[in-house]
């Protein structure tokens, strides 16, 4: 079994616009500047065989690159938050690929979850339990964020590894994605 995900990596230009928000939140576990991402589909606890033919389906995917950027800030866990996030701009490119790849895991056998797709950057999480009313007044400050677009031009499938300190990620594929006209 190998815990993994496909997303998409960040710019440094854009990790240094989330790493000025994470200063400004009183976040208490950060997410490492490195390994902030955008996860377009979480396949869990995979097999190998199925992870492996979901990457030959990563592989012959063919989709055109976009360009994208990050918007506004968010909280998970309404009255306990766990987690806040940096939201992302509507991008009908980002949910055709998102759908298109969480079609290839299904298919491989891949355990994904079968919830909404809500595009976000996590920038950190709290141990239970945070200043709610600090933390409400610092995303609502940050609501007027927007990161300058980027171009989207791959994707990646990490491995995931589980640590005291948090999640380490290791990269196991990129795929590339048709080049912008």
């Amino acid at each position: 079994m190998i815990r993994a995900f496909l997303g998409i990596d960040l710019p440094s230009a854009i990790r240094g616009a989330l790493q000025v928000q994470q200063f400004l939140l009183p976040l208490p576990r950060k997410v490492d500047p490195e390994s902030l991402h955008l996860t377009l589909v979480f396949l869990g606890d995979c097999p190998e065989p199925a992870l492996d033919a979901a990457h030959e389906g990563f592989e012959a995917l063919r989709a055109p690159g976009f360009p994208l950027f990050l918007q506004g800030l968010g909280l998970f866990g309404k009255d306990k938050p766990r987690a806040a996030w940096a939201g992302v701009a509507p991008s009908p490119d980002l949910l055709h690929l998102q759908a298109k790849v969480e079609t290839i895991a299904r298919r491989a056998g891949c355990p994904v979850e079968a919830r909404k797709y809500l595009p976000h950057v996590t920038l950190g999480r709290f141990p239970p339990p945070p200043d709610t009313l600090r933390l409400e007044r610092a995303i609502a400050l940050g609501a007027t964020f927007r990161s300058g677009p980027w171009d989207v031009t791959e994707f990646t499938l990490w491995q995931s590894h589980l640590t005291s300190r948090g999640a380490q990620y290791q990269v196991l594929a990129r795929y590339p994605l048709t080049p912008l006209a």
